[in-house]
């Protein structure tokens, strides 16, 4: 059964998002028949490279708020992420583009390593709180995977997998995907938001038993 996973890797919701769901493929009874398909979507397409705002006046900027408000929406992340066993600290992030990032995620599904990909930019920019529009931590991030190191150059001095990531982009506006992290189980079944783990994993049952497959566990 194939779930399909549309993130940015800048959108604090995906990747608390993606410990939901890696939770409740532990508790789905058939998670080795799951495929993932990771797919790309940028919050911000016009962001710059890197910022010198902190986060939080960004967001006051962006959404006219005051500095404190920013300041404890953020506080407030960082204390949700860390009820899921992440490492936030959003007021030292700075945010940026990252359709770079994108297309070395595409590099990486050409190598079998999207997802490891996606966990390696994620860490990078919340745990680690780089800057993931910086190339050269990029090329960290992606020799740490194990891409090749010519590859990651050739994708970052040229174009390639622009149209890829436009191509998900747009498959993202079709499906009505206006927001990530966004899933789509078995091409029928969207999953908006982060949502929690156990409704992760009635969606994968429900899906499950739709195509036929055994039914979940009594009690699921």
């Amino acid at each position: 059964m194939q779930v399909d996973i549309w993130s940015d890797v800048v959108c604090p919701w995906c990747y608390i998002g993606k410990r939901r769901f890696e939770r409740a493929l532990v508790e789905f009874e058939h998670a080795d028949e799951i495929t993932v398909g990771w797919h790309n979507f940028e919050l911000d397409p016009a962001a710059p490279k890197a910022s010198n705002l902190p986060m939080a006046e960004q967001l006051s900027r962006k959404y006219g708020r005051s500095l404190e408000e920013s300041q404890a929406m953020l506080a407030d992340m960082d204390r949700l992420a860390a009820s899921e066993g992440l490492d936030y600290h959003l007021a030292e992030t700075t945010g940026g583009n990252t359709f770079d990032a994108h297309r070395l995620i595409q590099l990486a599904g050409s190598h079998g390593l999207a997802g490891v990909m996606e966990e390696a930019l994620f860490a990078a920019y919340f745990v680690q709180r780089v800057p993931i529009g910086d190339h050269d931590i990029l090329r960290r991030v992606a020799g740490e995977v194990g891409l090749p190191a010519d590859e990651v150059d050739e994708v970052l001095a040229g174009d390639r997998f622009a149209d890829e990531v436009r191509a998900d982009e747009a498959l993202a506006t079709e499906i009505g995907a206006t927001g990530v992290p966004f899933f789509v189980v078995d091409r029928k079944w969207g999953i908006p938001g982060a949502q929690d783990t156990d409704t992760i994993l009635s969606v994968l049952r429900r899906a499950w038993e739709r195509r036929g497959g055994e039914p979940a566990a009594e009690g699921a």
